[in-house]
């Protein structure tokens, strides 16, 4: 589950790391306010405007601007709120913004300059350990400096057994070139961003940019986070930061009835039952010469009102041209899927137009394809995996 930057510095100010000291705004009328509540708390002479949506690059889109007066504040934030921002990170149509950040000045002038640093907080899925990944290049993207400048990429494992230890923090440290304070600051920091990942049962925190003030204070200038979906029964308080107009609709709409469906940019719509099996029927379209447009796990049972659910899902997506079914019957007899899929074609009527080929293998697999094919309905049936894919090609050519 992603969450907003205000919300990633709320936990991580409750673990003691330092931030960029904000307020949230739904209007023009409230970032005013929340301007001049942060100049009596902070001191601050000029605010940061910053969007929230679940995407990065907000500053490239026009989402991230500086106000150096209430008037600007105001303006700033009537132009931000309302629009359809677009970045490296959004579909093509952008996101809308509905709130945004009043954030303070933490780049004023003092004794040294200000740097700015890349750290990340992450699952290494080759090792299965925990990861901090950093880098003196803060503010760009991470992408970039690891495809021009990869030697400027550190990592620290974390061995589970034992946490961070204080000599990787001063490591850390030690390699992004700070000393003194700011080097003890750091050390702080990154032990704090730490206990932040594990005691929220995050997947990912990514700070970019870290700052070093010019005072040789370390904070949190942004926060992309991502809360551990299968943790939420545990974490409640961050299970109601959830924004679902921040995410795809068919999704939600999806989650609701309990199915796994990721919406993807294909053409052949995919229902299947089983993670690794949904994996290899995206293989097999793939393989056929098309894309996948989602990947769709109805689970152990699919009977006949699953099967109807799973099928509205699917073609709510416009650019479905194609619905390819692969069933294992293990839990689930091949011929009560069969059995669904028929009842589910003839409950929706004329509201399935496009083709439906149905693959089924395992227990009653036989049975199963004569139902089908003695349904009177345009189902194409298969039973070998590439007789799956040569009919999608069939149907799409």
């Amino acid at each position: 589950m992603n969450i907003h930057e205000y919300q990633g510095k709320e936990i991580l100010a409750s673990y003691g790391v330092r931030v960029q000291r904000g307020i949230v705004a739904n209007n023009a009328v409230e970032a005013v306010a929340a301007a001049k509540q942060l100049t009596a708390e902070t001191g601050t002479g000029l605010h940061v405007i910053k969007a929230q949506i679940h995407a990065g690059g907000r500053g490239k889109g026009g989402g991230v601007k500086l106000a150096k007066n209430l008037q600007q504040v105001e303006e700033l934030a009537e132009q931000i709120i309302g629009m359809q921002l677009i970045t490296p990170q959004t579909p093509p149509e952008g996101k809308k913004v509905n709130k945004v950040l009043v954030a303070e000045d933490v780049y004023y002038p003092g004794e040294s300059e200000t740097s700015e640093f890349y750290v990340s907080v992450l699952l290494n899925r080759g090792t299965g350990r925990n990861m901090i990944m950093y880098s003196t290049e803060g503010g760009m993207d991470i992408e970039e400096v690891a495809e021009h400048t990869p030697h400027l990429i550190f990592t620290e494992e974390i061995d589970p057994s034992v946490g961070l230890q204080g000599f990787q923090a001063r490591r850390i440290a030690f390699n992004l070139g700070l000393s003194g304070n700011a080097f003890k600051e750091m050390v702080k920091f990154i032990d704090a961003l730490y206990n932040a990942y594990i005691g929220s049962d995050a997947s990912m925190f990514e700070i970019n940019p870290v700052l070093k003030t010019s005072d040789n204070k370390i904070l949190a200038v942004d926060a992309k986070v991502n809360i551990d979906d299968n943790a939420l029964y545990r974490q409640p308080k961050y299970a109601e930061m959830r924004d679902i107009r921040e995410e795809n609709p068919i999704e939600v709409e999806a989650k609701e009835v309990g199915l796994n469906y990721v919406d993807l940019d294909g053409t052949v719509g995919c229902m299947v039952n089983g993670a690794g099996l949904a994996m290899a029927t995206m293989d097999l379209i793939k393989y056929a010469g098309f894309e996948p447009a989602n990947f769709l796990d109805v689970g152990g049972t699919a009977d006949a009102k699953r099967v109807e659910t799973a099928f509205r899902i699917i073609l709510k997506d416009p650019n479905v041209k194609a619905i390819l079914i692969n069933i294992f019957g293990g839990i689930v007899r091949c011929d009560r899927v069969a059995q669904g899929v028929v009842d589910a074609y003839k409950n929706m009527g004329d509201a399935i137009k496009v083709p439906i080929i149905v693959r089924l293998q395992g227990t009653n697999a036989e049975i199963a394809k004569e139902l089908i094919d003695n349904s009177g309905m345009p189902i194409l049936s298969a039973v070998q995996f590439q007789e799956a894919a040569d009919q999608v090609k069939a149907a799409l050519s």
